[in-house]
């Protein structure tokens, strides 16, 4: 890694002010910014400040942003130990996994508990490396100058689209939240894996008429353990109606029209088919997007990337697979220390 001369905390934290679009913008100096405000993304804010390595966080949204717009009540598929950070124990009654709302509530005690000072709701919406090595960071409320970049953003931003007609209709949605609102109508659940299982299971149970159309001849066997026998048996019993090896082609007002010719009458469509990366930022900053996935190039045993002083940390490593998700949280704890060591080999860039 390349060696950079030393300079002063203070001399990072100092601020100039310069006109960008006639505006006046002040921009923070730091060694490191840390994108992404997530499991990982705090794991490692609180390694850093126990390292004594000077940073500033960023995130686009909130604490955990991903995790908000997941169901109400849902159940990990990890234990509360392989999901706990920095050295933190999950504090639940079984200790087995925790739900949505707990888990929340744990990342924002781990910010209170370490004094973490996480700039919320704002977005890098420009980057770019500068002659001297550094890196231009500009943020819908302020523009920074870095040495060192961390992404640590995830990998769903945004749903993968079935791009057919009627898929933007106001009765269809890519995200399930509560089941309370589909009682009493029919509700068709579009995938095969986790989110739609779960979907199709929490409606069914709030007394809604469920139907599940998946591309595949079965529902996915890596479903959680726990959900997978139950949607079986709704399925075997006829609580839920399964369509196999089906594909919706058009959505239409009071129907869906799938690719075997068949039309059939639904109040509400979840298309529970996935999400994507936005892989904006990297391209920005020049990371190589490598295969269909457009997964960011990187060291394994730095989490540096091909661009010198931009690492990648979290899920965010597995850009937008086609299959299911692969990398999950309790995977990239490691990415913690790899990063640190690494910082801690080079020196802050000289001003």
């Amino acid at each position: 890694m390349l060696r950079r001369s030393r300079r002063s905390t203070r001399d990072h934290r100092r601020s100039r002010v310069y006109a960008r679009d006639k505006l006046k913008t002040v921009t923070e100096h730091h060694r490191v910014a840390v994108i992404g405000a997530g499991p990982i993304g705090l794991e490692l804010a609180v390694a850093l400040k126990q390292a004594g390595i000077e940073y500033v966080q960023l995130d686009a949204s909130s604490i955990g942003a991903t995790m908000v717009w997941y169901p109400l009540e849902m159940l990990f598929h990890s234990s509360a130990d392989r999901l706990a950070i920095a050295g933190v124990p999950i504090q639940i009654p079984d200790q087995q996994k925790p739900k949505r709302e707990e888990y929340l509530a744990y990342l924002r005690a781990v910010a209170q508990q370490f004094s973490l000072d996480v700039r919320l709701y704002e977005r890098v919406i420009d980057a770019r490396r500068l002659l001297d090595g550094t890196f231009e960071l500009q943020t819908n409320k302020n523009a920074y100058q870095v040495d060192n970049v961390v992404v640590a953003i995830g990998a769903m931003h945004a749903p993968r689209l079935l791009g057919i007609p009627g898929e933007d209709l106001p009765h269809v949605s890519h995200y399930f939240h509560e089941p309370h609102a589909y009682f009493g109508t029919r509700v068709l659940v579009v995938g095969g894996r986790n989110s739609a299982v779960e979907a199709a299971i929490r409606c069914q149970r709030a007394g809604a008429n469920v139907t599940v159309s998946y591309r595949g001849p079965e529902i996915d066997p890596s479903v959680k353990f726990w959900l997978l026998p139950e949607i079986r048996g709704m399925i075997r019993d006829g609580r839920v109606h399964f369509l196999p090896r089906t594909t919706p082609v058009e959505i239409r007002e009071r129907s869906v029209v799938f690719d075997n010719g068949e039309e059939h009458p639904f109040d509400f469509v979840l298309l529970m088919t996935g999400y994507r990366q936005d892989p904006t930022l990297f391209e920005m900053l020049g990371v190589d997007l490598q295969g269909e996935a457009r997964k960011p190039r990187y060291d394994e045993s730095t989490m540096e990337t091909n661009v010198r002083g931009v690492f990648i940390a979290g899920t965010a490593i597995s850009g937008s697979p086609e299959e299911r998700v692969r990398v999950i949280v309790e995977d990239c704890h490691v990415h913690v220390p790899r990063i640190v060591e690494a910082l801690k080999g080079s020196a802050p860039i000289e001003g």
